[in-house]
């Protein structure tokens, strides 16, 4: 991804974004219920044209972080800005229009299209719910133009989502996510249910779409090597929490925190006798979101793990420029 993204104005920032999930309660009344920490104080911020990927192991909060994000599930805590305008404590009809300037990419093409509408309704959907959008006279105009804009035909509107292969199915959801010309594109992990050379279509129309929109886009994935190709910016989560957050080649090249530094060795080479790199295996499980460490999240499979690690949580802090990162003890 190009390095010189637009990165003059933060659109969206997010601060202390917490979500606990409630695991049933206690048998006495006094008894507290079990919380899962799905989310436990994220902050990060979103410049216009520029791409964040979001990154860590199934499990560690990702999907919850873009979901909350969207009022999909209401937070625990924290705050979301959108050019300054609280998300989460928007009323209904506010949060109706900053979901006009945000809009959602899902991770299964198969779950989030309606089986039962055309292709041409799907689209047209976002334009039913505001309808000052755009004048019904000019939807077929641009749901022509929008298909062919994601590398599908004009003829195919008036086809089904079964018609269509998974990658073809993703498309029209990219097209609807654009329907409303967004500010911003959430894509929750938009390529994990597709084929590997399907993956790289969707990436490649989404690089395009934003060289050619400057949108803005959270960008979650498991999979590093599409984080690094789409991005301008990582964020690294692990259990609930972001432990490390910088420019994308600076991160890959130089990761500061133990936690990137494995998960980054694990990614599938065939060089690593040839440049001195060798695989970490961390030991152990990742810890139950229901009952995480103390301090430091990751020091239970950490080799540079100390007592301070057990007593103290690292802070989010950048050390170096445009570089954050979690660690009493970072590379």
């Amino acid at each position: 991804m190009d390095a010189n993204a637009q990165t003059t104005a933060a659109i969206i920032e997010v601060r202390g974004l917490t979500k606990h999930f409630p695991i049933g309660a206690g048998l006495k009344l006094r008894q507290k219920a079990a919380v899962i920490r799905a989310v436990d104080g994220v902050d990060f911020a979103i410049h216009k044209g520029e791409t964040l990927g979001l990154v860590g192991e199934s499990g560690c909060g990702k999907s919850t972080v873009a979901r909350t994000l969207m009022r999909l599930e209401e937070p625990t805590a924290g705050e979301a800005r959108f050019h300054g305008e609280d998300i989460f404590s928007a009323g209904d009809a506010r949060l109706k229009l900053i979901r006009r300037r945000i809009q959602m990419v899902f991770q299964d093409p198969y779950a989030s299209l309606n089986p039962r509408m055309r292709v041409a309704q799907i689209i047209a959907e976002p334009w039913v719910i505001h309808p000052d959008a755009l004048p019904r006279s000019e939807w077929a105009a641009r749901i022509a133009e929008l298909l062919q804009s994601v590398g599908l035909l004009p003829e195919h509107a008036q086809r089904y989502p079964h018609e269509f292969s998974g990658g073809q199915r993703q498309r029209i959801g990219i097209a609807r996510a654009l329907a409303l010309n967004p500010e911003m594109l959430v894509c929750d992990e938009p390529v994990s249910a597709l084929d590997v050379s399907v993956q790289a279509q969707v990436v490649n129309l989404l690089e395009k779409i934003q060289a050619n929109s400057h949108v803005a886009c959270l960008f979650i994935a498991h999979d590093l090597a599409v984080v690094r190709h789409l991005s301008h910016r990582i964020a690294v989560m692990y259990l609930g929490r972001i432990v490390e957050i910088g420019p994308v080649d600076r991160v890959y090249r130089a990761p500061r925190h133990p936690y990137t530094k494995a998960l980054l060795s694990a990614q599938p080479r065939i060089d690593f006798a040839q440049n001195g790199s060798e695989r970490i295996l961390l030991k152990g499980e990742v810890p139950s979101p229901a009952n995480p460490p103390s301090g430091c999240r990751f020091r239970t499979r950490c080799w540079k793990a100390q007592a301070i690690c057990a007593e103290q949580t690292p802070p989010l802090v950048a050390d170096r420029p445009q570089h954050q990162v979690a660690c009493h003890f970072p590379e």
